[in-house]
């Protein structure tokens, strides 16, 4: 694989991808004229949600864009699917702005934040479990486990009026710049997606495929017809169905390996010049 220095990532605005449902994106540069998508999203309906809060990288304009699409003081749900930094980045500012909103996370979640974001307001909170649900006013919102994840205390979200699911970090692949999966080459899809599930999720290889297929049918059965996830395109028809299908071939494959030493050597020189990772 070869590095090669990639110009500034494109800008990317908030895209609405289903009925009051508005992808929050943005795109950081992968290398070979790739971007690895870094996403979140916003459901504008009666009681508005937030669904996750971004890069700490891209705090101020992560801001800038979910309040282009919603006000703050209209924002009554904040849906955290889980605890990393990349979905956590501005969560403090969106309790701030956002006075009346309630934080659906989990108790898991938030005593693994404690060190972190020890000032979390738990009276401000919901705590859901999967197979859980909340009421937004003009939808139920279901919680799930999603099939791929790289933390335990991942949930999911289905929306059933809208049809639009939040899948977190399973299908992550990288774009040339498209964030809609139909635009994407083939090859891209099939060698990618394939690769960064197993490197989110390497526990795939010792999985029973009848008991990690049930799972799988159970998450494709909620009958979503738009799939959003942080670090992928968004997925429809044929290409959602394909997905979930490399999802259920990935119970006891081998882990795909992720770049190492050599790859980083390459980074070194192709931005400090020669010599420099000798």
């Amino acid at each position: 694989m070869t590095v090669t220095p990639h110009p500034a990532a494109p800008a990317a605005s908030p895209e609405l991808i289903a009925p009051d449902t508005w992808l929050i994106p943005h795109l950081v540069p992968a290398g070979e004229g790739l971007l690895l998508p870094v996403n979140s999203m916003v459901i504008r309906g009666r009681e508005p949600v937030i669904v996750d809060t971004g890069a700490p990288a891209h705090r101020a304009s992560w801001l800038d864009k979910a309040f282009s699409v919603v006000e703050p003081e209209d924002v009554r749900w904040i849906f955290l699917s889980h605890d990393d930094g990349d979905h956590t980045g501005a969560l403090f500012d969106v309790l701030e702005r956002c006075p009346q909103a309630t934080l659906v996370t989990n108790w898991f979640s938030v005593e693994r934040l404690a060190l972190e974001k020890p000032a979390l307001p738990l009276h401000r909170m919901r705590w859901i479990e999967p197979g859980g649900s909340f009421d937004a006013g003009d939808r139920v919102l279901q919680l799930f486990r999603p099939p791929v994840f790289d933390g335990p205390t991942s949930r999911g979200l289905f929306d059933p009026k809208s049809g639009a699911m939040w899948i977190v970090d399973s299908f992550a692949c990288l774009t040339p710049g498209s964030l809609d999966a139909r635009e994407l080459p083939a090859e891209l899809l099939a060698n990618c997606m394939p690769a960064l599930n197993s490197a989110v999720s390497p526990w795939h290889a010792w999985l029973d495929p009848q008991v990690y297929g049930r799972h799988v049918d159970a998450v494709e059965g909620y009958g979503a017809r738009t799939v959003a996830s942080a670090h992928g395109p968004v997925l429809r028809g044929e290409t959602l169905d394909d997905a979930f299908d490399r999802l259920r071939q990935m119970a006891g494959a081998s882990i795909i390996p992720t770049p190492g030493q050599g790859l980083l050597d390459q980074m070194l020189v192709a931005v400090m010049g020669e010599g420099v990772a000798a």
